[in-house]
């Protein structure tokens, strides 16, 4: 516990004394904003075999979002998420400790509630100060590093790895991490992150240099995401109108062994294309490929959809391909297909569509279908997840 206080100590002086150093006249007219949701949404996953049942879930899950500046080169940012779940699966044993994990340095999620079938939980996944001043920005606490440049799979984002079929979660996690950048011109800057673990041997640090080129935004990165050194390397500009992006890295371990597994090198590499036709619906069409050079081994979709990703971990086969295609149907709702094919024979079609009620009411309806060869991932319990969901914002 003294090693993290002591970690934030510092930051916390400089803070102190920003508060005390504010120029009067210079503040912001309103020192803080508060918005937020609440949305309810039910969840029905239909096994393609009679010998799995169908389960129904229900999630009434409320957030807030608060800033507080207290001059125009420091605020207080805070995140909290409130969830309350309760159906099928939330009666299997150990549910209320696998929802309330958190992997942050503290741990900021409690549950208030775990009963059977029930399950009530409290989280920030965002808590940090920030200050700026002139080219220089520091941030300490939780908050998210978004360093991909891809839209799909993103290697380069080594802090905070998410995954595609996620689709409520739309903020995404966030890191307990420390971070310095400074701009160095147009659309240039270095960023330093250090990202502490309770166990040192997983700490993560990283410097990347992001630049641009003849239009081109590009950046590289170094330094060790838990127990790998990284090198990487990205890309995002367009070519006759069609958006063309790539991110590279290099995982080389620290260690050839951890935890009585063999630790081996790996390289992950994603590449994305995209291009919006001129029409009145609005039609986006893109597509995408991944390659792993040692991916993961995984048992069944279900231990593949709740794992822990890394930019390591972002599969399970060497070739991964992804297509969507979204278009409005009117002015107020979108339809979104997508699928994506894994080079096991499993695969994933999905359906999202989305229909705005009124200024701070949406209705959102999701299907995902999960199959493939009998001897694929997806292929061993094939199912159809539908998705319902309300969302009210303030």
């Amino acid at each position: 516990m003294m090693r993290k206080i002591g970690l934030f100590m510092p930051f916390l002086l400089f803070v102190s004394y920003e508060i005390q150093a504010e120029i009067p006249g210079l503040a912001p007219e309103k020192k803080w904003d508060l918005n937020g949701y609440v949305k309810y949404m039910a969840t029905n996953t239909i096994p393609n075999s009679s010998s799995y049942p169908s389960t129904f879930d229900n999630l009434i899950h409320q957030r807030f979002n608060f800033e507080y500046r207290f001059s125009d080169h420091l605020r207080v940012n805070l995140g909290m998420r409130n969830r309350l779940m309760f159906g099928d699966t939330a009666e299997y044993p150990n549910y209320g400790e696998y929802i309330s994990y958190d992997p942050g340095y503290v741990d900021l999620s409690k549950n208030w509630l775990d009963k059977k079938g029930v399950v009530g939980n409290s989280q920030f996944d965002r808590a940090y100060i920030n200050w700026n001043k002139n080219d220089w920005q520091a941030r300490v606490g939780r908050f998210r590093i978004n360093w991909g440049m891809t839209t799909v799979w993103n290697p380069n984002d080594i802090f905070n790895s998410y995954s595609i079929y996620d689709f409520d979660y739309e903020e995404r996690p966030g890191t307990d991490a420390i971070m310095v950048s400074k701009k160095l011109g147009f659309a240039s800057s270095i960023d330093m992150v250090f990202n502490p673990n309770s166990n040192s041997e997983l700490d993560s640090y990283a410097t990347r240099y992001l630049f641009n080129k003849q239009g081109w935004d590009m950046q590289v990165l170094l330094g060790k995401s838990h127990l790998d050194y990284v090198l990487g390397a990205g890309f995002a500009g367009d070519i006759y109108g069609a958006g063309l992006r790539g991110e590279f890295s290099w995982f080389e371990p620290t260690q050839s062994r951890y935890d009585n597994q063999d630790l081996v090198a790996s390289s992950v590499s994603s590449l994305e294309m995209d291009y919006r036709f001129n029409s009145v619906n609005n039609w986006v069409l893109q597509g995408s490929v991944m390659h792993i050079s040692e991916p993961q081994d995984v048992d069944s979709v279900m231990s593949y959809l709740n794992l822990p990703l890394t930019a390591r971990t972002l599969s399970f086969t060497h070739w991964t391909w992804y297509s969507s295609l979204g278009f409005d149907i009117s002015s107020l709702s979108r339809m979104n297909i997508m699928g994506s094919y894994y080079d096991d024979g499993s695969y994933f079609i999905g359906l999202n569509q989305t229909y705005s009620l009124s200024d701070n009411w949406q209705l959102i309806g999701v299907v995902q279908y999960f199959d493939g060869m009998n001897d694929s991932v997806f292929g061993e319990n094939p199912s159809t997840l539908l998705y319902a969901q309300v969302k009210w914002s303030f």
